[in-house]
């Protein structure tokens, strides 16, 4: 089963038994269809979420955490902390799509209860009830972590970025130093609260939560997994319980939402070329979007966007805008 758990789990199989004991002493439990709780033997130094598929096209992030799951199991990587892995949106995995009827990552913090007949909401409710079960059961003095890992639907400027859910709270110089040690290039700060995984497990749940982007959307074995090996050895290294890797120097790129841009009818149109990367700037007074009487125009020097997709559905965001506050946010911490 561990061997490799991506084939295990998109051929549907489930474990003869729930639970078990690894040769390294490691305890493992299965608590549903792509989702593994491992515990070590000895001293726990704190909690970790690692979750990949949310959206089931974005496959290598799944197949790093496939590999991980190999070598928890093999006694390969060293553990010191509880450990939940997650596939998310198994079906739309088997499918090789984003999802089936709504996107998941937009269900968290209870909105999947406004969306019954979607095939993703009771997913979204089965994620959010094992993630806070795993986060409640953990000793009240352990850190906790969650690491979603997704890749982008458009090249990006900056290949491998993060982003950060807003909850109010001080922004954590723990979590930057991670960042750092995952070697990405930038980290994209909200500043309203969301629907997302990473920020139902940050404000219900009190984690150091983010969301990694890594490299684009591609079809099963056709990653170059290598690209990545800077964010799976901070991951491997976080979960063993070892300090970050410290940078020869400090290249991470801080952006901060400033505007958004919304689809509110089908008669929506995004000025933005479809090749455009993420973090594309654009200069001020340029108008990116048009929605019958809603415009969206650049109203500072330079903005840039990030996500942008006219084809989501109506109500939905169209597109992020960034500015760069790099300085004033290292200067915070």
């Amino acid at each position: 089963m561990f061997a490799n758990f991506l084939d295990f789990v998109l051929d549907g199989k489930k474990p003869a038994l729930t639970e078990g004991t690894l040769p390294s002493g490691v305890k493992w439990t299965w608590l549903g269809d792509g989702i593994v709780r491992f515990e070590p033997q000895n001293a726990v130094l704190q909690s970790v979420v690692a979750s990949a598929g949310i959206h089931g096209d974005e496959t290598a992030p799944i197949e790093i955490l496939s590999t991980l799951v190999a070598d928890i199991a093999s006694g390969k990587t060293a553990l010191k902390s509880r450990v939940l892995v997650i596939f998310g949106n198994i079906d739309a995995m088997r499918a090789s799509c984003r999802y089936r009827d709504d996107d998941l990552n937009r269900l968290f913090n209870g909105r999947y209860l406004e969306l019954a007949a979607s095939h993703e909401s009771p997913r979204a409710a089965e994620l959010e009830n094992v993630t806070r079960a795993f986060f409640a059961e953990a000793d009240s003095t352990h850190a906790k972590w969650h690491i979603d890992m997704h890749t982008a639907i458009r090249p990006s400027v900056f290949e491998q970025f993060a982003l950060l859910p807003y909850t109010g709270e001080p922004l954590s110089r723990a979590m930057f130093d991670w960042l750092q040690d995952a070697g990405l290039s930038a980290v994209l700060l909200h500043k309203e609260k969301s629907n997302t995984f990473t920020h139902f497990t940050a404000e219900q749940c009190g984690a150091l939560a983010c969301t990694l982007e890594l490299g684009k959307v591609r079809a099963f074995g056709h990653n170059d997994l290598s690209r990545f090996a800077a964010s799976d050895a901070a991951l491997r290294r976080l979960i063993a319980g070892l300090a970050p890797i410290a940078p020869s120097d400090q290249t991470l790129k801080v952006f901060t939402v400033v505007g958004q841009i919304n689809k509110q009818s089908e008669a929506f149109k995004l000025h933005v070329a479809g090749d455009v990367a993420n973090f594309t700037p654009f200069a001020r007074g340029m108008v990116l979007a048009e929605d019958g009487d809603y415009t969206y125009e650049v109203l500072r020097d330079e903005e840039r966007i990030v996500f942008p997709n006219p084809t989501v559905k109506p109500g939905l965001r169209a597109g992020l805008m960034v500015i760069d506050t790099t300085r004033e946010t290292f200067d915070s911490l």
